[in-house]
């Protein structure tokens, strides 16, 4: 059975997000993430499956060693999904904003404001 995972569900984990902080500065060994938290090494090497699974890590082996390097691009993404959601909520405030105007400025029954 494969699995499909998606950028939203890698970002959803803090670990997951430490990881990928981690290693856009620099790739780092398995054993280097794993001694910068303060969980198992295994929990750490499943971040690292889905991180993988969603294409924001790949795995490089060098000699006995393998590497993670974050690729970033699928990002994009999210940006593009938060810069839409960010202008939609923006003109439904501006809505209520305007209605809020509107309903204050209206005369009352008693004829006050």
């Amino acid at each position: 059975m494969i699995v499909r995972r998606d950028v939203f569900q890698a970002i959803a984990d803090p670990t997951r997000r430490q990881i990928i902080s981690r290693i856009a500065a620099e790739a780092m060994n398995l054993n280097a993430v794993a001694e910068t938290f303060d969980i198992s090494r295994q929990a750490v090497s499943n971040h690292i499956k889905i991180l993988t699974e969603c294409g924001l890590v790949t795995i490089r082996k060098q000699g006995r060693e393998r590497y993670c390097e974050a690729k970033l691009d699928q990002l994009t993404e999210v940006a593009d999904w938060v810069a839409e959601s960010k202008k939609l909520w923006a003109s439904r405030f501006t809505a209520l904003d305007n209605y809020l105007s509107q309903i204050q400025a209206k005369p009352t029954t008693d004829g006050t404001k």
